[in-house]
Formats: structure tokens, sequence, C-alpha cells
């Protein structure tokens, strides 16, 4: 699954497990997706049975998170959250959201390069939200400057949902793309042998053989050790920046033990250890504890409690070095919800993308209605319109980590309070998606055992590598299925609303 697949044919899911799967018609999916594991979800004996060995499985295969009450300790920790068994996920749209990843790597890098769209698409934006300002400042500075980093190296994740529309029939529609700090490509990695183990121990073996290999964490470590690799001194270190609380240390540590297995060593630090004793060389190179830094991997600096003074001065210093960021700030503006928002008007695609008119299709197909909320008339309709339907849209700020978007009668009343403020400008609007959904049990530590009804977002990782202008890697490395009960709108399994799930392709 990490090689990339020839365009002259789609991705199948038979690229990604030997046992493939059957197809369901348009007609009976939807019965599909809601009727899987029906003689076993109402079985409570059962249930009651099968949970603890699915909490066991867990802890045996490594699906773990620090507590909330000690982040930083490894001496008590718990199973992260996850279903009992895996969800129903249509097999065409697993395999268009494969086959679309590298059109979005290669979306992102081009936006990533392209200054005048970034300043265009952010200049409202930058105006009203101090985060996004702070980060184009960064960026505007290091331009200024001269860029000395010559290898760039991307880690995404585009998050889907499966939209169903008045005739029944779903469509995978993208929900945003992360940029920075894509988490859970380490516990995914492991997440599918507990459900393998949940359905033998139910006596469905064949049904457990057709889960799919996943590996993200390979393939994250793929393209870190390319990028170490270009940056061309083998006495150099990875340094993963990491927040201070450390509650999802296990996933990072997935990734981490695959540059160890390549021989190539990580060191981990915070924002405070750079501002402290970090520094640049007369090349830029950048040194810490008295090593050298190839590639810095960012786990923390999404959100602006990430930041105060001396963390702002640590990631300009982080900027203007010579090191791999993952991301470069560029790249990190490039996963702004305005910029995705922007990518979605007519013609832009094909502006950035030059001569690449199947990719542009495929990007296209999978876009939902953004809608800009700019001082001017198309946003003034687009105010109006979410005030009077507010259960029609989402209202989205550019934040990332979950739990941030507004719906319902939270959105109408934010909007009727900053509608004639340019305050708005910070924000886009998103048509709400209508999944479909399906009963499960999420596990989780210290909860109640209980059926939900629940809703499933599946998102693919991506990884390129590019040196100068020639792109060296372009890569799909797996998927990461999250689920929650319906009765939350937002959030994923880090704001503990969400939990990791395995895809049962149908």
């Amino acid at each position: 699954m990490l090689e990339r697949l020839p365009r002259s044919r789609a991705v199948t899911v038979g690229d990604f497990h030997s046992s493939g799967s059957s197809r369901i018609g348009t007609t009976s999916l939807a019965f599909a997706m809601t009727a899987l594991w029906k003689d076993i979800l109402h079985n409570d004996q059962l249930i009651q049975n099968v949970a603890p060995i699915a909490v066991d499985a867990a802890l045996l295969e490594g699906v773990l998170m620090r507590t909330k009450d000690d982040p930083n300790a490894s001496d008590v920790v718990s199973y992260a959250p996850f279903t009992l068994l895996p969800s129903a996920v249509p097999s065409s749209l697993l395999e268009q959201a494969y086959s679309v990843q590298q059109d979005f790597n290669l979306l992102v890098d081009e936006v990533s390069r392209n200054t005048e769209f970034l300043e265009c698409t952010l200049a409202s934006t930058v105006k009203v939200d101090d985060f996004t300002a702070q980060l184009f400042k960064i960026y505007k500075q290091v331009l200024k400057e001269g860029v000395t980093q010559s290898v760039f190296l991307g880690i995404n994740r585009s998050d889907y949902m499966f939209d169903y529309g008045s005739d029944g029939t779903p469509a995978l529609k993208q929900v945003e793309i992360n940029t920075i700090a894509a988490s859970f490509g380490g516990l995914t990695s492991r997440t599918t042998a507990v459900h393998r183990r949940v359905l033998n121990v139910l006596g469905k073996p064949k049904e457990a053989s057709k889960l799919l290999t996943n590996n993200p964490s390979k393939g994250i470590a793929l393209g870190i050790a390319k990028a170490w690799e270009l940056y061309g001194s083998d006495r150099a270190v990875v340094m993963f920046l990491v927040e201070e609380a450390q509650r999802n240390i296990f996933d990072q540590r997935c990734v981490e033990n695959e540059l160890w297995l390549r021989n190539i060593r990580v060191i981990r630090r915070r924002f405070k250890d750079v501002f402290e004793k970090a520094s640049l060389d007369n090349d830029k190179r950048l040194h810490i504890d008295g090593e050298e830094v190839a590639v810095v991997y960012y786990r923390e600096g999404y959100v602006p409690k990430n930041y105060n003074k001396q963390n702002w001065e640590a990631r300009l210093m982080l900027e203007r070095s010579r090191a791999v960021k993952c991301p470069d700030i560029a790249t990190q503006l490039a996963g702004t919800k305005k910029v995705q928002q922007e990518l979605s008007r007519p013609g832009m695609l094909e502006k950035l993308l030059h001569n690449k008119p199947d990719a542009v299709a495929q990007l296209r197909a999978t876009f939902t209605g953004l809608y800009s909320l700019e001082m001017d008339e198309e946003g003034d309709k687009m105010v109006a319109m979410a005030i009077a339907d507010p259960d029609r849209f989402v209202l989205k700020p550019q934040r990332e980590g979950g739990g941030n978007n507004l719906y319902g009668v939270e959105l109408k009343q934010v909007l009727e309070k900053m509608k004639d403020s340019s305050e708005r400008t910070s924000y886009i609007l998103m048509d709400k998606l209508k999944p479909l959904p399906a009963l499960n049990y999420l596990l989780r530590a210290h909860s109640p055992l209980k059926i939900s009804e629940c809703v499933s977002e599946l998102g693919i990782f991506g990884v390129y590598v590019r040196q100068g202008q020639d792109l060296v890697m372009n890569k799909h490395v797996g998927h990461l299925l999250r689920t929650k009960a319906i009765e939350h709108a937002d959030g994923g399994v880090a704001a503990g609303v969400a939990v990791l799930d395995t895809p049962y392709v149908i």
C-alpha cells in the first residue's frame, strides 16, 4: 500500500487486502450499513462477555493513552477509546478516498508554494484572527529573509464523511484536510488487530479475515526517513516537537519506533526547550543539546493555546532554520479552513493544478458546499441564509484539534451577534453533511457499556517529499476511521468525543 499505484487504473480494495470484498448495490447498501452485526448487537449477554476481552486485546496490542490525571507519566495508562465492533464502510467510497489522496498531496504542495494565492486568500482572515495573523507574520518574515529549507515534507490526513442525499446514495465528501500534527496514524495501525480478535471470539473468522491491513505509522515514518536522508547528514536527528501534556504519546511512539528501526535517532522536545536551548549556526543549521536537527516533526503548534511569546519566538527560529519542518509554516497555512473554502471556487483548482484535468475532477468530486463570509454581497447572503436555516450549515473557525465548529442554535446566535462585523470573515460556512447512523458500542475507560447510534468519519493519510522543484515521494499510506455517538455534533478522539474504529468494507 505504500507504493504509488499507476494512474492508468483506479485504486481498488483488492490493492489493500488479498481477500477483497463483494460489492453491494446502492439500493441495499443503506440496509447493509445499518444492519451489520445485528445478530450480536442486541445480545446483551454476549456483549457483556466480549467487551472485557476487547479491552484486554486493546491493552495487549498497545492501543494506549496516558490518563487525564497524569498526562506525562506512563506508569498508569489506559486503553484509547474504541468501538466494540468494526463499522461498515462502502468499498467504492474507500477506493475513492484512497485514489484521490495523491492529488490532495499535490494540491497542498502547490498551495504552500503559491505566495500570491495564500496572501490573497488570507488577507481578510489575518485582520480578524490573531492566531492566523501570527502564523502569517512569520511566513512573510521568512520569505523576506529567504527560505533556507530545500527539502519539504508533508504528512496530511484528508477527512471525509459519507453523505446520504435525498435519493439515499452515499457520496464521499471532504470535511477538512489536516496539514499539521495529523494524529492517530500509530494507534489505528494497532486497532485492526483488536477488532480481528473480537470477531474471532464472536465466531466470525471469515469476517475477521476481511479487515484491511493498515499501518499508517510505517508510511509516515517512511516519509520522515526520506526527508532525513535528503537533508544529508547521517549524524543529525529527527526532533518530535511535542506538547507540554503528552497523553497521546503512544501514537507518536509508533512512528518513532519505525524510525529507530531504520537507525534514525529521535529526540522529543517542547517549544520551551527550543527557546531555551536551540540555536542556528552560520549556515542556518538547527542545533539543540549538542545535536544537529534534520527534521522537525510538529505534534503541537496547531492551536493558540500552544503559544506564548517565547513559543512564537521558538517557532520563528525553527522556520528560519535549514531543518525540514513538517509542516513548514506555508503548509500549515495551506490547511486553514479559509483556504479549503477558496479552493472550492469554480476555476480555482484549474489555476493551481495546470494540465491536470483528471486530478481536478477527482478532487472536486469530494467537495461539499463551502461558502465565504466576506464583507460583501455574497457574504451577506450566506449569513442571512444560515441564520434563517441554521440546521443546514456548519460554522467553522480557522482552528484544528476538534471541538471548534458551531451548529444549530449556537451557530445562529454567533452569526446574529457578528453579522455586521468583520469578525465573521475569520469563519467559513459548510453544508452540513447527512451521514447514515448505525448501532455500535463505544468502549471508554470508566464509562457504562451501552449501545449508541453512531456516525463515522474516514481519514486517509498522505505523505509527500519535495526536494527543490522535484517531488520525490507522493503516497497514500493508510486510513483512520473514527466513530462517535450522534448526540455529539463535533469533536475527535483527542477531544474525548470520537473513538477509534476499523472499516468493515461492504
